[in-house]
């Protein structure tokens, strides 16, 4: 695996003005329950504006109930928000470093009031979402779009944000899944190892979602959202090989749909596949879930309890791969994504570390991209009102 990067690469022990302009940066995610008695809240929180019964809801929430109603999705990020300050001041990185959620607390509107009332002017946004679509990107733009105009509301003037790009192909992604990878073989049973199969997993989307993702130019068969998917899938199953000495056979498949039955989704599903090839007489599978940042609940459900299940059913022994979460690789690729748009802000032609076959993403989303089904203003883009 060797990187693509433009000009020069961005220093690894950051000066103190390294980070402007941006005098802070904002992590955020999408938030979970810490509780039983958050869980239909929250879902109503998620749901919002779909008229959904409160009654679905809590059949909706069986999934968080079998954990106690605790979703891990915020201790993740309370770890990942620990790694960040320490890779930042460890590197003299002088760059306070926030979190706000979307759908539960912290809540992004009183993150960003915290950050006006302390007189932040430039945040950077990091987005626990590695890839282009409407519900990995867009949607977070129009979160922070509502945020800034209820501060306005309030009489505030909050700060410019903006966000990073994409960094599903960047090598502090990329490398901690290969070894992840690595690992799971060998937690399998010697005498069905070296056949095992490769099922990298993400979270599956309406067809016509992932047809429109990413720029305008690219919309049609999948979009950029299954085009960077297989392009890490790839460059991961390329490393195991090189690592091994195996050509292993994989497969970009999906899991945790919704929805309504009759729109179409991405497929197969991952319990779906399992059956496929055990059918086909396949020894063992590694699931490798490189769509997510952390074990959360669609890992930790639809992975480790309903796959795994699946699997059990039929006598095919699998493991899953570990995610990203606070690895300090993915620490150090957040603090070089930053020290990159700082330098870019400042008209410096800074390098953009990416493997694969795609290249780094861009840092401003386009007019177009990963459009919403009814047009709502989103920040951080270039069709930002907040520019």
């Amino acid at each position: 695996m060797s990187d693509q990067t433009a000009d020069k690469p961005a220093d690894q022990q950051a000066p103190p003005s390294a980070a402007a302009p941006y005098d802070a940066l904002l992590l955020l995610s999408f938030g979970g329950p810490e509780g039983p008695d958050d869980v239909v809240p929250f879902l109503e929180n998620v749901t919002r504006g779909r008229g959904i019964p409160r009654e679905r809801l809590k059949e909706v929430g069986q999934h968080y109930f079998l954990f106690g109603g605790v979703s891990p999705i915020n201790d993740q990020n309370r770890e990942l928000l620990g790694a960040l300050r320490e890779d930042f001041a460890e590197h003299g990185l002088d760059l306070p470093v926030h979190w706000g959620n979307r759908n539960w607390a912290p809540y992004l509107t009183d993150t960003l009031r915290e950050l006006t009332a302390a007189g932040h002017r430039r945040v950077l946004t990091l987005a626990t979402s590695a890839y282009a679509s409407y519900s990995g990107c867009r949607q977070y733009r129009e979160n922070l779009a509502d945020a800034l105009a209820a501060l306005e509301a309030e009489g505030l003037t909050p700060p410019r944000v903006d966000k990073l790009r994409h960094y599903f192909n960047h090598p502090g992604f990329v490398r901690p899944m290969v070894d992840a990878t690595l690992a799971a073989l060998a937690e399998l049973p010697e005498d069905v190892r070296a056949g095992a199969h490769l099922a990298f997993t993400t979270h599956s989307i309406p067809t016509a979602a992932a047809d429109s993702s990413g720029p305008a130019e690219g919309h049609g068969d999948g979009g950029a959202y299954v085009a960077e998917h297989l392009d890490v899938a790839r460059t991961v199953a390329e490393a195991v090989r090189e690592e091994t000495g195996a050509d292993r056979p994989w497969r970009l498949v999906y899991q945790s749909r919704s929805g309504a039955p009759h729109i179409p989704w991405l497929e197969p599903d991952i319990c779906e596949h399992l059956e496929t090839l055990h059918g086909e007489g396949v020894p063992a599978v590694v699931m490798v879930p490189i769509g997510f940042v952390s074990d959360h609940m669609e890992v930790k459900y639809d992975l480790d309890t309903e796959a795994t299940a699946k699997a059990a059913d039929l006598g095919l022994p699998v493991a899953r791969a570990a995610t990203v979460g606070a690895d300090p690789r993915f620490a150090a690729a957040v603090r070089e994504l930053v020290l990159e748009r700082a330098a870019t802000e400042r008209g410096e032609r800074p390098g953009r570390c990416a493997l694969g076959a795609l290249g780094p993403s861009h840092d401003l989303c386009p007019v177009g991209c990963c459009p919403a089904r009814a047009p709502r203003p989103a920040a951080a883009g270039a069709d930002s009102p907040y520019a």
